[in-house]
């Protein structure tokens, strides 16, 4: 069995409390944020149909090649303003933001920060 220490608890807590008022529609998804120690991944998701419509992370191939001698809050702007795009190409240009019970400050509002610049609005 495995255990989860309190910090963890406290987000999960956060993130149950505000899933129930936040929701993605078609018209506006939800741009999700999720930070590990070393990552940070976002998702564009439209929760009516229950489908990922364009995600982007430190690992993948667009952003990781742009990564050599950057900190981890310039990655994650990187991260912002490639989910922008992709969504973008999606045809989304406005959406929700869920930072799934991260505080804001830090990359996850350098992720945020990004995803404006990118022309995304919210």
């Amino acid at each position: 069995m495995t255990q989860t220490n309190k910090r963890t608890l406290s987000r999960l807590t956060r993130q149950k409390r505000v899933r129930k008022k936040l929701k993605g529609t078609t018209l506006k998804p939800r741009l999700s944020v999720f930070r590990s120690a070393n990552h940070i991944y976002a998702q564009v998701i439209d929760d009516d149909k229950g489908v990922t419509l364009a995600a982007a992370s430190t690992l993948t191939k667009e952003v990781k090649g742009e990564l050599t001698g950057k900190k981890k809050s310039e990655a994650a702007k990187l991260v912002g303003k490639a989910i922008a795009q992709a969504a973008k190409e999606k045809g989304v240009d406005k959406v929700v933001f869920d930072r799934n019970g991260f505080l804001y400050h830090g990359r996850v509002k350098a992720l945020s920060e990004g995803a404006r610049e990118g022309g995304l609005e919210f």
